[in-house]
This record gives C-alpha cells, structure tokens and sequence, in this order.
C-alpha cells in the first residue's frame, strides 16, 4: 500500500533542483511508469514528490552533427523522429522494442536512462537480503533464482541488470548526458553515468541527490554508417531481454572502419564492448571476425549456474547482430 505523500508542481527548473536537494526525502517524478510502481509496492517511500513534467525540458532540436533530447521527451515521440530514422535506426528499434505504446507515449527519456533494476528480489521488501534496497543486507539473487540476472560488471554484492533498451545503443553511440544540479550545469559521457556495483550497489549513477537530467545529446554517425538493434527474449512482446545487442558498423569497401557495440541483457550497467569494437576496426566483414569479437565482448563473464546459459547466447545474439547489419543497410 502506497504511503501518504506531499506534491508539488513547479514550474522552473531551479525551483525543482532546489526544492529535491533540500530533502533527502523528496524525489523528482516525471513519467512514473516506474516509481510509482516501486512506490505502491513499498521499495520506495518518498516524503514529496516534485513533479517535473511542467518544466521546459521536451522536445527535440537537430544540429550538424548531434540529436539534443529534452529529458521529458517521450519515447514514442523520440521513435517518430525523423533523423534518427534515417541516421541512428538502431535507436528507433530500441524504443520500438523497449515498450508498449502505451508506455511509450508515458514513459520518459531521462526516467528511461534512470528505471530501477528488475531484480525480483530488489523489488520485493519482503525480502531481507538486497544490498541495493539495503545496504549491508546481502544478495538474495546469488542463491535465488537467477536467470534475469547480469554476467558482466557484477560483484559478490549484487547481480542486478539494468533493463533499458535505449541506453545500449546510447551507450554505444557516446551519448552525452546534461544534468543541473544546484551548483550549476554540467555534462558526463553515457560510458562514465553508470557505476558497476562493487562494494556499494545502492550508488547506481554519478547524480547526486537533487540533480536533473535534462537532456541528451546524441551524436550522429557519419552517413552510411548502417546499424541494427536485436533483442532475444522469452516471448515476442512486452518482455524484458535475455540478451541483446546494438550494432553499429561505418564501412569502407568492405572494411569495417568503426564499430561501436552495446549489450543488453547482461551486464549490470548497459555494456560498452570495447574488446569487440577493437577486434573489429581494420578487419574485414566476416563470419571468423564476428566470432572473434563476441569473444571478446564476453571476456569476464561471471556466470552462476542460473546465468550461465547468457554467455553463449550473447555471443550468438551479437554475431547475428553484426551479420545483419553487414549483410545490408539497416
């Protein structure tokens, strides 16, 4: 049962930022397709909440070589674009993958970037041992059930994976997160927002308390460069993945130049495979060369024996991944 709370509505960003700083106990809501949940299942329990969706952060502005997303764009509406149709499909494929319309028309970019872990165990408070929901408790997920669970960046303290579609390719592409806080402005790369759990699996980004995002910056690659989003899972619809991979290969003749490559599915933040990127430049398309970098995107994997049939899945996801988008333009 949700626990009483006070709302609130401003109007300028500085009075949000300033009002959520102030309080340890006050979060900022923007969507809400996924705290509000957490909130009526008693994870969170928030004193105030300040809605934001009043503020002028939405909408979508196209320069030379970037995309600039207002953190409250939705994601339906970030799908309709047309540049990032043309130029970034494997963003559009996220999206369209990552929801219902539904929940695409409700649910945010910036609260995309920032949904909760889909650790069963995170998510019910009946549950004693979640070092996430309470530090120093344990990890129910490393003798529980384990399948939806991460193989990379994970620590003897938590295995949770983080489920956003959008943010492998974002993380892929050097997506460069804008954030006020109360001492002003500033930016961090995608590849820096997220931190693997360690010792402190509650810590799940570089914000601190109070501060907004509030936009994104996605750069866009050079033209021609052909790109594909696949994501493996138990049923076609409505589901979170197994594994996933976002692919994005610039070519010339039959030279990979650049890769860029994110995985979904499997790590406990969205995975940067810097190891495949690498085998890949320079080398020309191919099955060997495929293989090759699904290797190495894996090196390190740490398995339990619910998590260990992701290794080879995700190796195939991504091989399978890199055959479509070099087998023809996305």
């Amino acid at each position: 049962m949700m626990r009483p709370f006070e709302y609130v509505r401003p109007a300028e960003i500085e009075q949000a930022v300033a009002a959520v700083t102030a309080d340890p106990k006050t979060s900022f809501l923007a969507g809400g397709t996924t705290q509000l949940d957490l909130m009526k299942d008693g994870v969170l329990d928030p004193e105030r909440l300040v809605d934001i969706t009043r503020l002028p952060l939405k909408g979508i502005m196209h320069a030379e070589s970037s995309v600039h997303v207002g953190a409250l764009t939705t994601m339906e509406e970030l799908a309709a674009d047309a540049v990032l149709r043309e130029r970034l499909p494997f963003v559009r494929e996220a999206l369209l993958l990552g929801a219902s319309t539904q929940l695409r028309n409700m649910a945010t970019i910036g609260g995309n970037l920032l949904q909760r872990a889909r650790c069963r165990y995170f998510r019910d408070p009946t549950v004693g041992a979640c070092n996430k929901r309470d530090p120093g408790s344990g990890c129910a997920a490393i003798t529980g059930f384990q399948r939806m669970h991460a193989i990379l960046g994970t620590s003897d303290q938590c295995i949770a994976l983080h489920a956003s579609d959008v943010a492998i390719p974002f993380v892929a592409l050097d997506v460069i997160v804008h954030i006020q806080g109360q001492d002003g402005p500033r930016s961090v790369p995608l590849t820096r927002f997220y931190r693997e759990p360690g010792s402190t699996p509650h810590i799940e980004n570089v914000l601190n308390h109070g501060e907004l995002i509030t936009e994104v910056e996605i750069p866009l690659l050079p033209e021609g460069t052909r790109s594909h989003y696949l994501k493996v899972r138990d049923r076609v619809s409505y589901e979170f993945a197994l594994t996933s991979a976002g692919v994005a290969l610039d070519f010339e003749g039959d030279t990979i130049r650049d890769a860029r490559i994110g995985l979904g599915g499997v790590g406990t933040v969205p995975w940067r495979a810097w190891g495949a990127e690498e085998v890949l430049r320079g080398a020309p398309a191919g099955d060997e060369r495929f293989r090759m970098a699904a290797e190495a995107a894996l090196e390190g994997a740490q398995t339990l024996p619910g998590t260990a049939f992701k290794v080879d899945l995700a190796k195939r996801t991504l091989v399978r991944t890199l055959e479509t988008v070099a087998g023809a333009p996305s």
